[in-house]
């Protein structure tokens, strides 16, 4: 379990192809702090620490999370945003975020706000897939290659979210570009309500 607050936006130093596996090597400031079995969120999918190597660790995901998330799209040197999983002591300053990615979308608009930014993601939706919860709701949650993020203006296929200037620097998001393919993972509590309006 996550809340969607981003703890570090990491470099990735090391991609290995192993079947439809990808091995995924990272470098963190917290690596230290690992342990073998621990799961963490990358651009919001949760996977394993696999391997620990003085400051880097390794995760593996498999076909169905490279098909599903933009996980296969890295590339050594890409940002990454990190969190580990959510402590049950503390504050939840997010939302409640499972880590299984629903889908990605494309930015296809980023507007400077005078100090803020917008971005516009539009993804691919259906009837069924809107009757399961995979949807935006006005000033609802979602998560945005992990951030925890409120929904302003959607549409049935699109939506914009605001970045205030850390989110801005202490994520990857001053990475992403008209173009550029993101993680989302929908509200939990919708899907949840979606689900039971259809049955």
């Amino acid at each position: 379990m996550f809340s969607g607050i981003v703890e570090e936006a990491a470099p990735v130093i090391g991609l290995r192809h192993e079947g439809d596996n990808l091995h995924i090597t990272m470098r963190c400031s917290f690596t230290h702090e690992l342990k073998i079995d621990q799961s963490i969120a990358h651009n919001g999918v949760c996977l394993t620490v696999v391997d620990i190597k003085d400051d880097n660790y390794t995760v593996t995901a498999i076909k169905e999370t490279l098909e599903r998330s933009n996980l296969g799209l890295l590339q050594e040197g890409s940002k990454v945003n990190l969190e580990r999983s959510m402590m049950m002591n503390g504050r939840l300053d997010g939302h409640i975020v499972q880590g299984h990615v629903d889908q990605t979308a494309i930015c296809t608009e980023v507007r400077n706000a005078n100090g803020s930014y917008y971005y516009h993601f539009q993804y691919k939706t259906t009837p069924e897939m809107r009757e399961r919860g995979y949807i935006a709701v006005d000033k609802g949650s979602v998560t945005v290659n992990g951030v925890s993020l409120t929904v302003c203006d959607p549409s049935d296929d699109s939506f914009e979210v605001a970045i205030i200037p850390y989110t801005w620097e202490h994520t990857n998001f001053h990475q992403i570009e008209v173009g550029t393919v993101v993680n989302l993972e929908f509200d939990i509590i919708g899907k949840y309500i979606a689900r039971m309006i259809v049955r």
